[in-house]
């Protein structure tokens, strides 16, 4: 048995299964750890999301920013935001779909942060004075609610960037929001885990004062490894405690792959048709 991990797939669906076909996935055996963002931007989010749902216990993939954003857009939680325009998004197709009910409880029921042994799937990253542990149960916090019945005034409540920085004394939706903000947003943070969210480019485009959330001296999950995904100007990274894996499919690069149990490599060109630079 194999577990590939796998990064931003973005509606890229054709890319996915150029993908698995190189790693010879086969799902009565083997596993995929999908990083989040499984929808928007590119060509084939309703196929993209069935094909994973479809995989039942053989994918285990985490919630992204674009995931929530599809939930939020969903459920009117969008009403009144400054949030992107229609025609900025591509995911008219699953909500008209038959199917949609189904497919939007399923991306409901899935974490913001799986962890198994020394691996801990996460799409963005963890604030630097959260371990492995603590992350894990703060996410189960908003798991909870994102699967109970009231979980459309969560989703009405997530949009924003406030605070931009972690408390034990956060609470309500103020805490709720900086969990998901942290594991689903965040790129840079300052050395006391402030959170910087304008800027997306490389390491080296780090504001004055800010850091990689992962390049925090003295970070609490440092003991794991962190499987992510969300930054795609950072590209494939592979450290002792870090795997980084969105490698830009959806700008035209690559769709990446690492196993997990041995650290080999696949990757495939972005397919015909699937870049949004295109």
């Amino acid at each position: 048995m194999s577990t590939y991990a796998i990064g931003d797939l973005q509606g890229c669906y054709d890319s996915l299964r150029r993908l698995l076909d190189v790693c010879a996935f086969d799902p009565q055996y083997d596993r995929l750890w999908l990083t989040g963002d499984l929808v928007n931007r590119g060509p084939q989010s309703l196929a993209t999301l069935r094909f994973v749902r479809g995989l039942g216990n053989a994918a285990v993939t985490v919630l992204g920013n674009h995931d929530l954003y599809l939930l939020m857009l969903a459920y009117g939680a969008m009403q009144g935001q400054a949030a992107p325009r229609r025609s900025e998004h591509t995911l008219d197709e699953i909500l008209t779909a038959d199917d949609r009910e189904d497919l939007l409880t399923w991306l409901r029921a899935q974490p913001l942060c799986h962890v198994e042994g020394r691996d801990c799937l996460v799409h963005a990253g963890l604030l630097p004075q959260w371990s492995v542990a603590q992350a894990r149960a703060l996410a189960a916090e908003v798991e909870t609610g994102l699967r109970g019945a009231d979980f459309r005034e969560l989703l009405a409540h997530l949009w924003g960037s406030e605070p931009a920085a972690w408390s034990e004394d956060l609470q309500g939706w103020a805490r709720v929001r900086c969990i998901v903000n942290a594991m689903t947003r965040m790129r840079f943070c300052s050395a006391q885990g402030v959170m910087e969210f304008r800027s997306k480019g490389e390491t080296a485009s780090a504001p004055a004062g800010y850091l990689p959330w992962f390049a925090v001296p003295g970070r609490r999950s440092a003991d794991h490894r962190l499987v992510t995904g969300h930054w795609s100007a950072l590209g494939l990274r592979q450290t002792e405690n870090h795997l980084a894996l969105d490698t830009g499919c959806l700008w035209g690069r690559q769709l990446t792959a690492v196993c997990l149990e041995d650290g080999r490599l696949f990757q495939v060109d972005c397919a015909p048709g699937e870049s949004a630079c295109a």
